[in-house]
Formats: C-alpha cells, sequence, structure tokens
C-alpha cells in the first residue's frame, strides 16, 4: 500500500505545520477579535442546512460514496467524516453509531458552522483559509473547548481549481502526537483527490476525457492526468496532475491548446479511438519534451447515448476479435468506479510485499478474476495460480485436495498419491475462494501450513517446504464468525493483511461500461456485436442481484437467441424486462409531475423562473446573480422544471 507517512500531503502539513498553526492564531486574535475561552458553536437552520446542500448539488451524491469507503477503512479507530461547503458549514456526517453523542457535544455534526472566523484555528476553517491539507491537533485548537478533537481536513476542488468543500477527520479523544496523525491526513488527501477525479469528470461528461500517466497501470487511478478536449479537439479543462505530469505552471497553460500540440497524436485516429469507447491503454508521446505517457479515452455522453448504424435502431460494441474471452489485466479492472479504482491502486502497492490478501464481495462480483489479475501482475506471473473453492469441496475429500496425500493414505486413495493444492501452488499464488465455508478442523492445519510454510501430505511424515502467495475470498462478514467461533480468529488474522471490497453491480458508478466489458467477452464472433437501444436501457437499469456471473449467463444465452447479430429486447429475461418497464413508467410520471404541477406554488417558481431567465437574455450566470444563488442551484431548478438552458432549446 501507499506509504502514507511519506505522502506528499503528509510531507507539505509535517513541514510548516507550526507556522501554519501560529499563523491561524494570529488572524483568530488580529482579524475576528475572538476570545479562546468564549466561543460559541454556531449552527445554521434546517432550511439554510437545505440550501447550503442544495448549492453544492452533485458535490455531496459523490463525496457521500467516497467518504463510506474511507469510514471501512478507519472503522474502529474512534474517527468521524465530516463533508463541509467552502464556508465550513458541515453538510454530512459519517460517524459510528457508539461514538454519535459525543461528536454531538463536541459540535461535530450537520449544519455546525466551522469557519476559521467563527470557531478558531481548526481542521475545517483553517483547511478553508489555506486551502491546502492541514492538521490541527489538541492544543493547536484556539478554542478551549476545542483542544481535546484532533482534525485532519483536505480541500476539494472543482474542475477549474476553485475550492468547492472540505473533507475532514476528526476524533474526540486527543490521543498521540501530531505526527501520528500524518496517515490519517494523507488517507483524507487521497479521498479528497478521488472526489475530484469524479467531479471532473461529471463536469465534463460532454467532452472526450483523456486519462494519461507515465506507467500504464496507473492510468485511471488517483495519480493519473486528466483533460477535457471539445470537439474541435482543442483542450477545455484540466486537473492538476495534468499540469505536474506535464511540467507546466499551472493547469491553465494547458486551457485552449490543440491536443496535437501536446502530444504526437493523430487527431483522426483520436476521434475514432473516443467514438468506439476503447478502454484500452495505449501509448503516446509529449511533443515539448518527448516523454512517454499512457493513455485512455473515454467518448462524451451525446457520443455514448447516440444509436449507431441501423438508423437509431441499435447501439454497437466495437471489439476486435483478438479481444474476445481476454482476460482483463489488472488495471482495467478498475473501470471508472472509485471503489474499485482504490481496490486497484491498494492491490498494486501489496502484491509483492508478501501481504496476504482477503477480497470481500457478494457472490458473482468477480472475485476470482480479481485475484487471478493480482497474480498476473506480480512477480509470480509465470507460476502456477491455483483456485481453491471451499465450499464446492466436500469436506471428507477437502484435507486430501489441500494438503495430498501419499500412495495408499486411505482406503480408495490413488495408487499414485496425489501433491495436494497446496503443493500445486508453491512458487505461485494460491486462491482460497470462500474460506469462511472451511471447516474448522482444516483451518486449524491450513493455519499451520501458512505459518511454517511446509505441507506434510496424508500418510507421509516428512516436510516439503512451500513458496506461497495466498489470496482469500468470501462473501460472509468473517468477523462475525469469528464472534460465534464457527471461524479461528488466528486464521483470521493470518488471512487478513488487507482487506479489498469488491462492489456489487447495482452499486458501481460505471454500470454502463461495466456490461459493455462483460457483453464483449461473451461475444465469440469476428463481427461488432449490437445492441438495441431499449435492450441497452434494460440492462443498465436492472439491478442485478447475481452481479457479473449473472450478466454473463444472461447475455451469452441471449447471444445465442439473438438473430441478425442484433440483441433485442424479447432476447432479454422477463425480470429484466419488467423492471425495466417499470422504470420507465416511474420516470415518465416523475418528468410530467416536474413539468405540468397541481402545485400553484411550483407553477409560480417555474414561471418566475422562465421571467428571469427571459429578462437577463438566457445567461444563467447573471440570472444566477439576479437571483442571489449559485449557477448549480439555478441550473437544478432548471432541470426540474424542464425549462432548457438558451443552447439546447
Amino acid at each position: 500500500m501507499v506509504d502514507l507517512a511519506t505522502h506528499p500531503s503528509a510531507a507539505i502539513v509535517q513541514r510548516d505545520s507550526a507556522d501554519l498553526v501560529a499563523g491561524s492564531w494570529n488572524r483568530c486574535v488580529r482579524d475576528y477579535g475572538l476570545d479562546p475561552a468564549r466561543i460559541e458553536l454556531d449552527v445554521v437552520s434546517r432550511s439554510q442546512l437545505s440550501a447550503h446542500r442544495d448549492e453544492l448539488g452533485d458535490v455531496v451524491s459523490i463525496a457521500r460514496g467516497e467518504m463510506d469507503n474511507l469510514a471501512a477503512q478507519i472503522a474502529g479507530s474512534g474517527y468521524a467524516l465530516m463533508l463541509t461547503d467552502a464556508r465550513g458549514v458541515i453538510l454530512y456526517n459519517h460517524v459510528e453509531s457508539a461514538l454519535r453523542e459525543s461528536f454531538r457535544a463536541a459540535g461535530l455534526w450537520d449544519g455546525a458552522n466551522w469557519s476559521e472566523w467563527r470557531q478558531g484555528t481548526n481542521g475545517i476553517g483553517t483547511c478553508i483559509v489555506e486551502q491546502r491539507p492541514v492538521v490541527i491537533h489538541c492544543a493547536d485548537h484556539f478554542a478551549v473547548r476545542h483542544s481535546g478533537l484532533s482534525c485532519s481536513a483536505a480541500p476539494i476542488r472543482n474542475a477549474a481549481g476553485e475550492l468547492l468543500a472540505v473533507l475532514d477527520a476528526s476524533s474526540v479523544q486527543c490521543e498521540g502526537t501530531r505526527a501520528g496523525q500524518m496517515h490519517t491526513v494523507a488517507l483524507v488527501s487521497m479521498s479528497a483527490r478521488l472526489i475530484e477525479k469524479s467531479l471532473f469528470v461529471n463536469a465534463h461528461r460532454e467532452s472526450r476525457v483523456l486519462r494519461f500517466h507515465g506507467r500504464p497501470e496507473f492510468v485511471g487511478l488517483i495519480h493519473d492526468g486528466l483533460l477535457a478536449i471539445d470537439d474541435n479537439d482543442c483542450i477545455v479543462a484540466a486537473d492538476e496532475n495534468a499540469a505536474l505530469q506535464l511540467g507546466v505552471d499551472g493547469r491553465g497553460a494547458l486551457i485552449g491548446q490543440p491536443i496535437a500540440q501536446v502530444f504526437d497524436i493523430d487527431t483522426g485516429t483520436f476521434a475514432a479511438t473516443a467514438h468506439e469507447q476503447d478502454q484500452t491503454v495505449w501509448p503516446l508521446h509529449e511533443r515539448l519534451r518527448g516523454r512517454r505517457y499512457y493513455a485512455r479515452l473515454t467518448a462524451p455522453a451525446r457520443s455514448r447515448r447516440a444509436l449507431s448504424l441501423h438508423g437509431g435502431e441499435a447501439r454497437s460494441l466495437h471489439i476486435p476479435a483478438q479481444h474476445a474471452n481476454r482476460r482483463p489485466g489488472l488495471s482495467e479492472l478498475a473501470g471508472a468506479d472509485p471503489a474499485m479504482a482504490e481496490n486497484v491502486r491498494c492491490a498494486h502497492r501489496v502484491v509483492d510485499r508478501r501481504i496476504a490478501i482477503m477480497l470481500r464481495g457478494e457472490t458473482g462480483t468477480g472475485k476470482e478474476v480479481f485475484a487471478r489479475a493480482i497474480h498476473e501482475a506480480s512477480a509470480r506471473a509465470g507460476k502456477p495460480f491455483v483456485a481453491v473453492n471451499c465450499a464446492a469441496i466436500p469436506e471428507t475429500l477437502i484435507e486430501a485436495e489441500l494438503f495430498g496425500y501419499k500412495p495408499g493414505a486411505f482406503t480408495g486413495a490413488s495408487r499414485d498419491g496425489m501433491p495436494g493444492k497446496v503443493l500445486q501452488a508453491s512458487g505461485g499464488t494460491l486462491f482460497l475462494d470462500e474460506i469462511g465455508d472451511m471447516p474448522l478442523a482444516l483451518q486449524t492445519r491450513l493455519l499451520r501450513v501458512l505459518e511454517e510454510r511446509e505441507v506434510v501430505p496424508l500418510g507421509g511424515d516428512t516436510p516439503i517446504a512451500l513458496d506461497l502467495n495466498v489470496i482469500s475470498a468470501t462473501h460472509a462478514d468473517l468477523g462475525a464468525r469469528v464472534a460465534s467461533g464457527d471461524f479461528r480468529s488466528d486464521l483470521y488474522y493470518r488471512l487478513d493483511g488487507i482487506t479489498l471490497t469488491l462492489p456489487a453491480v447495482r452499486e458501481r458508478a460505471d454500470r454502463q461500461a461495466l456490461l459493455r466489458a462483460v457483453i464483449a467477452s461473451e461475444h465469440d464472433g469476428a463481427a461488432a456485436i449490437r445492441i438495441a437501444e431499449d435492450a441497452m436501457k434494460a440492462l443498465v437499469r436492472y439491478d442485478w442481484p447475481g452481479n457479473i456471473r449473472q450478466i454473463r449467463n444472461v447475455m451469452r444465452t441471449a447471444l445465442a437467441l439473438c438473430e441478425d447479430g442484433l440483441v433485442r429486447l424479447a432476447d432479454l429475461p422477463e425480470e429484466i424486462t419488467h423492471q425495466a418497464q417499470q422504470s420507465a413508467a416511474s420516470t415518465c410520471a416523475s418528468d410530467e409531475d416536474s413539468v405540468v404541477s397541481d402545485n400553484p406554488l411550483a407553477n409560480a417558481e417555474r414561471d418566475a423562473l422562465i421571467g428571469a431567465l427571459e429578462h437577463n437574455g438566457w445567461n444563467v450566470s447573471r440570472t444566477a446573480a439576479q437571483l442571489a444563488t449559485s449557477r448549480n442551484t439555478l441550473y437544478r431548478k432548471m432541470k426540474k422544471h424542464a425549462i432548457e438552458p438558451a443552447q439546447k432549446r
């Protein structure tokens, strides 16, 4: 994993934290006139909190997903997570239930204003002023009442580099030293960067987005650079990583440049790649210094929505024959989902560090595929990958299957004996699927084999040395099984060097791209796969309780049943088409309600918005200023009332 103590964000915080705190205290006294003994908590009203949340719109929903991921990493540590806006108002918190009262008493709750000018030096407020990651630990706080807190905060910026929000991890039990908080601030900073990546892609979904890095395995992960490119092949936005990778003075230096002046790239090939939604990582060279990078291009949303080939009847997946049935590499498994990207990043960091990896996830989420990709990305790639499903082998046979046996070890044994899965995996990777279903007696022996790195086959007396990398997987809550006595705690801690949770299909942010990839892998022909528009919509809307395994089975059948190489709605199972019809009916009703309402207040708001927009020549910025609201809030209300922006009317 990342050495968080030496992460760049942690280094910056550690280097100048004393000056940062001193500067903040000076502001508290000189500019704000605060008394450290007389600072009171300021909480906005419920309606004001709602307005603050509305102003940020998608930021809150995107950040909440990443906060859930981060909370899983710090569970049990005594820390809680806060998301605030750029004014310091807490919009959303993630606190373990047992700690809620203590955090509420400390004022760390939705609606509380933690700006520096109201609460003095603190993680959230000082991060807003400094606009960089900060640690405010114990007595660093200006207010006496906050001296028991330890806070690590990082800024969240939009695609233009402007401060939008702050992500904070706080503890109400001040322990340890400030240096000990470097791990926390680095985790928070990485989560903030992931949120920024999602915000960038979301803000420029109508543009092509180029993701690039000097190493192919990092494309699609937190450290890659992002460039948004318009229809004229010019750069319209760049993130901070893009500027750093290209060695330019800020992201603004890239805006407006033709992409062909930055990279040695053929624009015709460039356009075709985006049109086909090619998820392959391909090499390209920077023109200024000649450095080689690797990149992946995402088409604009309008192209992804556009129909092709059949006059609007179907869309196509253009997959070359050699790509069919190819196993995806580890970096490819990240897709465009933040949780999977974090899983891939962690896997790359631990893969050759002799750290046991445990994969958690619902049945069918692709745990064996992910384990095999980890193996292929490791130094053991040319050695055996041996998978054992602990739930599929009868209890009476699992010991012999795992550890092998000598000739004549038991009645019915092969006269030649058998080496066993553990020995077969020596030198490579042993994948123990559904490890939670292994019998207790076998758990004891497995632990001994893993600890001593040697195995004695049944009927034998001479140990055989092993060289193993172990990856285990389960859909069960092993912690609960340990508590109930059904799973050995010592084996659990031996296997749980790092836990990576694979999200269910319904939870993935890149569901459509995932569907396309799985469908393509099931296609065994040379021609393009074509899927009718209504069929694709039904596939995207379905919940997929069986996850990726269910997608494979459904599409294998649909591809066999379809005629003329076109998958239609009728080729899909009834449960998928039925859910699609229900969803479409619900969406239609919702759309009608948003345009024509029985609520006179809603109709009045719609008429007022149209009037203000017409008065300002349909200029959204001027209208928002006149109404004393943000552009995001105005766009959201326009969408609510089905008022189209000027360029779409």
